[in-house]
């Protein structure tokens, strides 16, 4: 059973592998021409992140070293596996895991240029983990103890995800305080204004562009399709929180998922950056209220 658990998931990687980019792809474009409306500017068409895209990877390799690289694809791997353990069902802690080693290894790809400018960007993602970490975890155990409270008598909580499709109404119920954390922090998962530290997409914020400083080419078309796979692996996040047994809720996820979507664009281009101490500290405010009221209630439930 645990052989065939381990090929559905590397299954669902491989699909997710090739579906992730392509949805990716098609929301980072969407999300450029909405701030581009909400800018009174007429913007680029909607597939110009493929565009994108594509010359980087016709562009000359240059790398500072050999190691960027690899760490690089590490972190792309990584993201896809998480990706494929969520969708295929599997446990969400370790989706949690697997996804914080990717961001992980786009650290150490940063930090492995020696650029002062790719360490501060380094430096600054490093403190975004910190900042987000505990509400993801506290996320992943509301999951086990929502998924206790609401099914059927005898049957036992599980960080597993296809439980959801077992369950009689969604767990956005005893989870809703967990929901909202989420939603905060989802704004530094997604390197949106004002929490985005490492990284700007904003020209006017920053001079360089932090941890991509020293990347171009092929490895800097890899990071972008990297980032696409995080997207829809958060938005999916958002998305279980509204999924029960009933088929409709996907229908009902995906468009509170994408509704989610548009509010973080509006943020984006409505809030100007923070300082980082703000950041560390809100999100673990955030946390410790929403996330430890949630898990109290939930354990005397």
């Amino acid at each position: 059973m645990q052989i065939m658990d381990i090929l559905i998931v590397l299954g669902g990687s491989v699909a997710f592998a090739i579906l992730a980019p392509i949805i990716g792809c098609l929301l980072a474009g969407i999300d450029r021409v909405i701030s581009a409306r909400m800018q009174g500017r007429v913007g680029p068409p909607l597939l110009q992140p493929y565009y994108d895209v594509r010359k980087l990877f016709a562009k000359e390799k240059v790398t500072v070293n050999s190691v960027q690289d690899v760490y690089v694809i590490c972190a792309l791997i990584f993201a896809i596996l998480a990706g494929g353990i969520f969708f295929t069902g599997g446990n969400l802690l370790m989706c949690v895991f697997v996804i914080t080693l990717s961001s992980l290894f786009f650290i150490i790809a940063a930090y492995s240029s020696r650029s002062p400018y790719a360490e501060v960007g380094a430096a600054r993602e490093t403190i975004q983990v910190m900042s987000y970490e505990p509400m993801v975890l506290i996320f992943a155990v509301a999951f086990y103890m929502a998924t206790t409270f609401i099914s059927p008598e005898g049957i036992p909580g599980s960080f597993n995800v296809s439980e959801i499709f077992s369950l009689d109404m969604p767990v956005i119920g005893p989870m809703v305080l967990v929901f909202l954390g989420l939603l905060f922090i989802l704004t530094i998962k997604l390197r949106k204004s004002p929490f985005d530290l490492s990284m700007s997409h904003h020209a006017h914020q920053e001079i360089v562009r932090g941890m991509t400083t020293e990347m171009s080419g092929s490895t800097l078309a890899l990071v972008e399709i990297t980032h696409w796979c995080e997207n829809v692996l958060f938005l999916g996040w958002i998305a279980i929180f509204f999924v029960w047994s009933n088929p409709v809720s996907i229908a009902l996820a995906i468009v509170v998922a994408l509704l989610v979507y548009f509010l973080e664009i509006f943020i984006d281009n409505n809030f100007a950056r923070v300082k980082w101490q703000f950041m560390f500290k809100s999100a673990w405010i955030v946390a410790l209220v929403c996330g430890g009221v949630n898990l109290a209630v939930l354990a005397f439930l």
